[in-house]
């Protein structure tokens, strides 16, 4: 027959414990019950052989034996003062051939002795369970001497099994007393422990526990963004493959606290923090990603959540973004500024002095050349002249002067296709905004941009005429969030971040000096005889 068990997890534990428990207390009281009787009849023994030995030591007794007549009468009254004060059941003292002299039950005397008396006759006290008239006892038989060390009698007594089982059955009912409180006990204990048990997994049961730890497993390996779960100690207690790939880590995270794992300091920093973290955007070694955090409370351990999105190609696409809306600008601008010179152009010729028109016209028109043939000329790479032409459009308006020097010089093919040209833009394109925005209000606002390629290397430099940076400040700067300028709509503090970023993926080195003209002075330079993952 089949006993249906409990569905939940916690109900067969509870069902399993319970039985254990009773099978252990069982087990305890048989022992027990067994140990204690088997000392009872230990100590029956050795209670009779003590009576026994006592009666037969007897002089009174060896002298009764030995007078003429039958001792019987001169015996009975010792023989019953012996039994009632050592608690023996019966005392027999007998003659050599087994004939009672003495007995509890007066019927029985002179009858002969039921057991075995062999033993005792060869002089020889021995213990033995027989079943007599009184029933099964425990008894000793041991020999009364006389002069010449001749047997003259028998002496036993012994304690009958109903006696001994009775003192065991006080302790055995105390025992099953102890054992039943210790049932009790253990099955309170066995409820309360699977009570809580049975919270913690829902009244699942180990099948549906199976079942979802397998979709738990599955959900994490196929969720690309990453996810990491600190416990109160903010050690990783869990890490997904998308988390371990965007910070750059192994297996051997799961464990270590967050500050061992060797992530920037901005980053570390968010992932201790105490309070959530909503929507933040970080850099590791190569990546940019967008950070969430929340804490967890869960009794008295506490823990946090934290969601890493990669953002790193959309960061790109945004600065390329940026780029084009500021192209944009600078082209409305520039028309609305053409459409002035026009008006200008129109209103000269209207007066009569077409002269002047045509000078007017012709100046602009050498202006806007001369930088777009200065460019051109020295840079064939079409991402870069594009890119300068653009940025020089944005600094004007800005009223800053945007020059490039005379040593530039990039042909066209020359770069690698592993240099990215989205690198490229990162890298010129922030160092040349961070100049611009530090050059605007200067005396001379001017920057200098120089891109040089050798067989080698392309070496990228951009400087200023702003108050320059503090050398305190020198390591600082390429952190994420430092900034001069207050913060944005959009914040500040990312571009240098990104192009430290850019440049250590490519291989190369970023510089920071003072320019000859007091402001900074930035120097990239990639090789181009590297790989995506600047291994040579």
């Amino acid at each position: 027959m089949r006993f249906p068990l409990p569905r939940s997890l916690a109900g067969q534990l509870f069902a399993m414990q319970a039985v254990l428990v009773a099978v252990v207390v069982a087990g305890c009281a048989l022992f027990t019950y067994v140990s204690d009787r088997n000392q009872a009849e230990t100590a029956a023994q050795r209670q009779a052989t003590a009576a026994a030995t006592a009666v037969a030591d007897s002089p009174s007794v060896r002298a009764a034996i030995v007078a003429p007549g039958n001792p019987s009468g001169r015996l009975r009254a010792y023989a019953d003062d012996v039994q009632r004060h050592t608690g023996v059941d019966f005392v027999t003292i007998m003659d050599p051939h087994g004939i009672r002299w003495t007995h509890p039950d007066e019927r029985q005397i002179g009858k002969r002795f039921l057991g075995h008396i062999g033993p005792a006759l060869k002089g020889r006290t021995f213990p033995e369970t027989y079943t007599g008239t009184l029933g099964p006892s425990v008894r000793v038989v041991t020999p009364v001497y006389g002069s010449g060390h001749r047997v003259v009698g028998l002496v036993s007594a012994g304690i009958t099994i109903d006696e001994i089982t009775a003192q065991a059955r006080g302790q055995v009912i105390a025992v099953a007393g102890v054992a039943g409180a210790a049932l009790v006990l253990g099955g309170i204990g066995t409820y309360v422990i699977n009570a809580r048990l049975r919270r913690h997994t829902h009244g699942m049961n180990a099948a549906e526990l199976h079942r979802m730890h397998a979709y738990h497993q599955a959900a994490l390996h196929a969720v690309r963004e990453g996810l990491v779960m600190l416990d109160g100690q903010r050690r990783v207690a869990l890490i997904n493959d998308g988390a371990r790939e965007l910070l750059g880590v192994g297996e051997e995270a799961v464990g270590r606290g967050v500050a061992e794992l060797g992530l920037p300091a901005p980053l570390t920093g968010a992932l201790l923090a105490a309070e959530p973290r909503v929507d933040e955007v970080h850099l590791t070694a190569d990546r940019v990603v967008v950070v969430n955090t929340s804490p967890v409370a869960s009794g008295d351990r506490r823990g946090t959540v934290v969601t890493l999105r990669d953002h790193t190609e959309l960061q790109s696409v945004m600065g390329e973004l940026d780029s084009e809306r500021g192209f944009t600008q600078a082209l409305r601008s520039q028309a609305h500024e053409a459409a002035n010179r026009l008006h200008t152009v129109v209103s000269l010729i209207e007066l009569g002095r077409a002269e002047e028109a045509v000078d007017f016209a012709t100046a602009e028109l050498e202006l806007a050349q001369t930088l777009t043939d200065q460019v051109v000329g020295a840079v064939s790479e079409p991402v870069l002249a594009a890119l300068l032409l653009g940025k020089a459009a944005q600094a004007n308006e800005h009223g800053v002067e945007l020059v490039v020097s005379g040593d530039t010089r990039i042909d066209d093919g020359l770069l690698p296709q592993a240099l990215a040209a989205r690198d490229l833009v990162t890298v010129l394109g922030n160092l040349v905004d961070n100049a611009v925005d530090a050059a605007q209000g200067s005396p001379r606002a001017r920057v200098t941009v120089t891109a040089r390629a050798t067989a080698d290397a392309l070496l990228l430099r951009v400087t200023d005429t702003g108050p320059g940076v503090d050398p305190e400040h020198t390591d600082a700067v390429f952190e994420r969030g430092w900034s001069t300028k207050p913060a944005g709509p959009g914040g500040r503090g990312l571009g240098l971040a990104l192009v430290r970023q850019a440049v250590r993926r490519n291989g190369g080195t970023l510089e920071l000096a003072q320019s000859a003209e007091g402001g900074a002075e930035f120097t990239a330079l990639l090789p181009l005889t590297t790989t995506r993952d600047g291994t040579p």
